[in-house]
């Protein structure tokens, strides 16, 4: 039969009476064992055990401190993102890496769209947020903005308040551009999502002013720039858009881009994920890279080198880093983060 004391959760007063010790002294025990003598602290321990006492209440402790020692990771995109996507696991890493320095947990917050996801960011107890690139229109923005804790977004959209994090994505898709579009007649991109709808659809070249998604929109600006360098018209270039940054979708719209009567003759995929998925719809359509089809990717992940992607590099663990620093109120550094062009095989001389 359960024991009176069992029925509810014993308190440290309860503890320090059966022990004989102030409550202070038992207090000390568990945050200051330090300043307890040896004989004092067996006794508490002692009582504890006896009790069932299993030490002080981690939410009321974090309470009196005014920290919870956790700093929140707004992702959205599914749970499972953050594990299978390599640059999201690449980007939490960073964020981990100084978590562990710090001795800061990791809570992943993920944002579905629904009508709880500003809730969710009200009742997370942590001391700061983190909030992965998401679109203009997002609630959560407003919602993190209200907590009135330490901030930072990754990739955009910038947010008076709130620390920004990202590279400049325009002047990077101008550079990558000018590579992948050179010689070409029929530039493609190879889109990330428009809008928090998703929707998968081919176009010609959008005007970028309805794209809610900075990092997109900034994006699709540069590689517009770069294709009218060539002298190739915005509205001529088709805009593949993919739901989600993942190379089987990319491969299927790579696929009836390549099957059209006028095929692509140059690639701009926004993540190397897309560009493996843009590799594999070409060698299926039995066409050569970068003869027949030119193709970049972007993030200069592991699989960019296996497949010799020409591709724009980045460090988003060093990027995740700085947010999680950010967020933990070290200012990031003026200026956007590095990146560069890395030259391969997948693109013409």
């Amino acid at each position: 039969m359960e024991s009176p004391v069992a029925a509810k959760r014993v308190t440290l007063a309860q503890v320090a009476e059966l022990a004989g010790v102030s409550v202070m002294t038992a207090s000390y025990t568990y945050n200051r064992p330090g300043r307890v003598s040896d004989d004092a602290r067996s006794k508490v321990l002692a009582a504890a055990a006896e009790l069932g006492y299993s030490g002080p209440d981690p939410s009321a402790r974090s309470l009196r401190r005014g920290t919870t020692r956790t700093l929140g990771v707004v992702l959205g995109e599914h749970l499972t993102y953050a594990f299978e996507d390599p640059q999201a696991a690449s980007f939490l890493a960073g964020i981990a890496d100084v978590c562990a320095d710090r001795g800061y947990g990791m809570t992943i917050l993920p944002i579905t769209g629904a009508a709880d996801d500003t809730e969710r960011i009200r009742a997370a107890a942590v001391d700061g947020f983190i909030v992965w690139t998401t679109s203009d229109d997002d609630p959560i923005l407003g919602a993190v903005r209200a907590m009135r804790r330490p901030a930072v977004v990754h990739g955009g959209p910038a947010v008076d308040g709130l620390e920004l994090v990202s590279i400049d994505n325009r002047a990077a898709a101008r550079a990558i551009g000018a590579v992948a579009f050179a010689g070409a007649k029929r530039p493609a991109v190879v889109s990330f999502p428009l809008s928090r709808a998703r929707i998968s659809a081919i176009t010609g070249g959008p005007d970028t002013s309805g794209v809610l998604f900075p990092v997109t929109r900034e994006r699709l600006e540069g590689y517009r720039q770069a294709a009218e360098a060539t002298g190739v018209a915005w509205h001529d270039v088709v805009v593949a858009v993919c739901a989600h940054n993942d190379a089987t979708e990319a491969e299927r719209i790579a696929a009836t881009l390549l099957s059209s009567t006028e095929p692509p003759d140059a690639i701009a995929a926004m993540s190397d994920e897309q560009a493996a998925g843009v590799v594999r719809a070409v060698r299926a359509a039995r066409l050569a890279v970068p003869h027949d089809v030119a193709v970049t990717g972007w993030d200069d992940a592991a699989v960019a080198a296996r497949l010799g992607l020409t591709t724009v590099a980045q460090s988003l663990r060093e990027q995740g880093a700085t947010c999680a620093r950010a967020a933990l109120g070290q200012p990031p550094d003026s200026g956007a983060a590095s990146w560069s062009v890395v030259r391969r095989a997948s693109t013409r001389a």
